[in-house]
């Protein structure tokens, strides 16, 4: 966690310095402070787990864009078509999130990703109820989840 400060300090310190506070200077910020920490601090255990965590995130994050605009075709496809491909149910899913944070983060992607919303939890937190509009094949969406969730859950822990 004290990497993450020292890489956000670095990026801000970055935009005071340019005189430009704009999204794309604080990510071009964010990747020297990157670069720096690694030149200096990447042989300390603390900044190395940080250094293979950035990596994972920005690779998560284009495969869950990808996954949502994916989701987003695939629904306006149907709301735009005559007939509709849906074939709405709700499913259990057994988790590997165990902390409340961590099984937060994966309810909440799942909520965020079109033709899929996290409903309930069970009472041992073992068990994720999703409802899902294309229940064609229940093993494959089961599959599909646990992707996502498996993803989220390497740059969480």
């Amino acid at each position: 966690m004290i990497a993450l400060i020292w890489n956000i300090a670095l990026a801000l310190i970055w935009m005071a310095l340019t005189g430009s506070f704009t999204g794309a200077n604080l990510l071009l910020g964010f990747v020297l402070g990157y670069v720096v920490l690694a030149l200096t601090l990447g042989r300390k255990p603390a900044f190395r787990k940080y250094l293979l965590k950035v990596p994972q995130f920005f690779a998560f994050l284009g495969y869950f864009f990808w996954e949502l605009l994916l989701s987003n075709l695939k629904v306006a496809y149907d709301v735009l078509t005559p007939t509709h491909h849906m074939s709405p149910g709700v499913i259990a899913m057994p988790l590997d999130a165990e902390t409340d944070g961590e099984i937060t983060i994966v309810a909440n992607l799942i909520s965020l990703t079109p033709g899929t919303l996290s409903l309930d939890v069970s009472s041992d937190k073992k068990v994720l109820y999703i409802h899902v509009m294309y229940l064609d094949d229940r093993d494959a969406v089961i599959r599909s989840i646990k992707v996502l969730e498996a993803r989220a859950l390497q740059v969480l822990r």
